[in-house]
């Protein structure tokens, strides 16, 4: 009973804490409003899906144009102007009249060689710069063909191109483990700064003679910081959801995000009570979780590749096998930090 008194003193403080309470909105921003933000979003995580959107007007000039020029406007996303001058369409390029300029020149050889001009740094010149790299892989391709009866040996054909949907591989692989992540990540985070701060204040030995044991406070704090991440998550996949965004598996996702968040809030904790100082623990406890984060990107399935393979009904024996890992983690990770808590308060 103690403990839940302390699990809801622990939620009530976290309305003070401004950092936590806007990370909690701009989450729910997110997520209430992702079939407007995953446009924009993926117009920057990949410039190529905007295609259509914006027609890029491209000048080509040199004697090579009657070659490239029906290649770059092959694409409806791009719209060509042929130059008999390189001086024309440079000042047509100065007026604003064009987005890019490119000049072709034929060699005696069979290449050409482009030389391609943008625009200064912008969002406009990421879009510009996609839209060329398309035009010009796509000569390239085409003149490898062209070319290919001079070769003295015919090279291997490439595999056939397989391509993908950018708002479907952004939702889940990018947004989606974002959302479900963050909330473990906070959690552990506050369990550091409230542990630590209880040690600076001097009310952790008040907390102690309540009558609450050291590691009674350690469950009361974790019970209600990892019992908070599976609610905010819940909520935010029914937000996706009503969005548009299927979920296939949430259940398993909430399990995952629940053991990521064990694990995450005991080794906060851990810190906490080892270091006994706010800001050391904070900055302690924010390398060691973006370092594990970054390891667990190294495996075969990594967290992030667990909730998107739930997330789209496409979980395999061992993305099963990795959820339990997991768990088990959790559990050994908070046993551990109660052992650690018996040690620190004797």
């Amino acid at each position: 009973m103690r403990k839940l008194v302390l699990a809801k003193r622990t939620l009530g403080s976290l309305r003070s804490e401004k950092t936590i309470v806007l990370a909690l909105a701009i989450q729910l921003f997110i997520a209430a409003f992702s079939s407007f933000l995953v446009v924009g979003l993926v117009s920057l995580y990949d410039p190529g899906s905007t295609e259509g959107a914006y027609e890029v007007r491209v000048g080509v000039s040199g004697n090579a144009t009657g070659d490239v020029a029906p290649v770059v406007a092959a694409d409806g996303a791009r719209s060509v102007t042929p130059y008999d001058s390189r001086a024309d369409a440079a000042a047509d390029f100065q007026r604003g009249r064009l987005d890019a300029l490119l000049h072709a020149t034929a060699h005696p050889s069979g290449r050409i060689v482009v030389e391609a001009t943008a625009p200064d740094g912008s969002f406009r010149t990421t879009l510009v710069v996609a839209q060329l790299k398309e035009a010009l892989s796509e000569l390239e391709r085409l003149r490898r063909a062209d070319l290919s009866s001079s070769l003295e040996r015919q090279p291997l054909s490439l595999p056939p191109a397989r391509g993908s949907n950018p708002y479907f591989s952004f939702t889940y692989t990018v947004l989606l483990p974002l959302l479900a992540f963050l909330p473990a990540f906070i959690s552990g985070s506050v369990m550091a700064d409230s542990l630590a701060e209880e040690a600076e204040r001097g009310t952790l030995e008040l907390l102690r003679v309540a009558p609450l044991s050291l590691p009674d406070i350690v469950d009361g704090k974790a019970l209600a910081l990892v019992g908070l991440v599976p609610a905010q998550v819940a909520l935010w996949l029914a937000l996706l959801a009503f969005n548009g965004t299927r979920i296939a598996d949430p259940l398993p996702v909430l399990a995952l995000a629940t053991g990521v968040a064990a694990v995450l809030v005991a080794a906060g904790a851990a810190l906490a009570l080892v270091i006994g100082a706010r800001r050391e623990a904070q900055l302690l406890y924010s390398f060691v979780a973006l370092g594990a984060f970054g390891a667990a990107a190294l495996l075969p399935q990594s967290p992030q590749n667990l909730v998107a393979r739930f997330a789209v009904g496409s979980p395999t024996t061992l993305t099963w096998l990795s959820l339990a890992a997991v768990l088990v983690a959790a559990v050994a990770g908070y046993a551990a930090l109660r052992h650690v808590a018996g040690r620190s308060a004797a």
